[in-house]
């Protein structure tokens, strides 16, 4: 049989197979099977396109690649929203974009001029703010800013954030008062490797190399056991374990 004519069969064999996985009307079949290439593409473009449109990840592939294409489109239309009206929210979803694209700096300032009035504590801005003054190289500063946001929100609780305050401690060269923030990280279940990580290259740093090693084998078997896109999410923490484990 020619190559196309078996790229045919099997192609209306699966669309079959998902018209009946899926509900949909069983005159689909009979249709697939006598319209070959014409109503594997009709019905893909009917049936199969639709619901892609609409399902989460599909969106968020869509998203994804938008954003590898053009990485400043979503800051491009945060900042419109901002021109239109200059409200908190706007403000705030440009300070995220802007902290997302790199304009670190830009970041900075829309977080600071949000943190006014009802706003002055908010936990989420402050935190928002303390990133960029990390990713602007001052450590200092984002370790302040998150001990008042700790200071005024006792309550307040973010992973991401403990993590940011052990990378501050640990930019501050106390390196007994990070490796502590670090195991406390890792305690709490940060999710992702990078916390676990980060906690076994100072541990390594300062010569506790068994305990590094073990934390490094144990990044190791989770991506082992972990699904694809979980692998894929922490291949940068993964390769550091498995170079760093050797």
């Amino acid at each position: 049989m020619h190559p196309i004519l078996i790229l045919s069969v099997l192609l209306q064999i699966t669309c079959a197979v998902h018209v009946v996985r899926t509900g949909r009307p069983m005159y689909w079949i009979f249709i697939l099977l006598i319209g070959s290439y014409i109503a594997i593409a009709v019905y893909l473009i009917a049936e199969v396109l639709p619901d892609m449109r609409n399902s989460r990840g599909a969106r968020r592939v869509v998203r994804s690649v938008h954003d590898r294409i053009d990485p400043e489109r979503g800051k491009r239309k945060a900042s419109r929203q901002l021109d239109i009206a200059d409200t908190q929210d706007n403000r705030r979803r440009l300070a995220e974009q802007s902290l997302l694209s790199g304009d670190y700096q830009q970041a900075a300032e829309l977080y600071r001029s949000a943190l006014k009035g009802l706003y002055k504590t908010d936990p989420n801005l402050m935190l928002g703010l303390a990133k960029a003054q990390f990713a602007l190289e001052q450590p200092q500063q984002a370790k302040q800013t998150l001990d008042e946001l700790l200071a005024a929100n006792p309550d307040f609780r973010s992973s991401d954030g403990h993590l940011l305050y052990a990378r501050t401690v640990e930019a501050s060269g106390d390196v007994a008062a990070a490796l502590h923030e670090y195991e406390a990280v890792v305690a709490g279940g940060h999710p992702g490797e990078e916390a676990r990580v980060r906690y076994a290259l100072l541990l390594k740093r300062n010569g506790e190399l068994a305990k590094a090693g073990a934390l490094f084998t144990e990044t190791i078997k989770r991506a082992k056991l972990a699904p694809s896109y979980y692998q894929r999410e922490q291949r940068e923490w993964i390769d550091i374990a498995k170079r760093e484990a050797l």
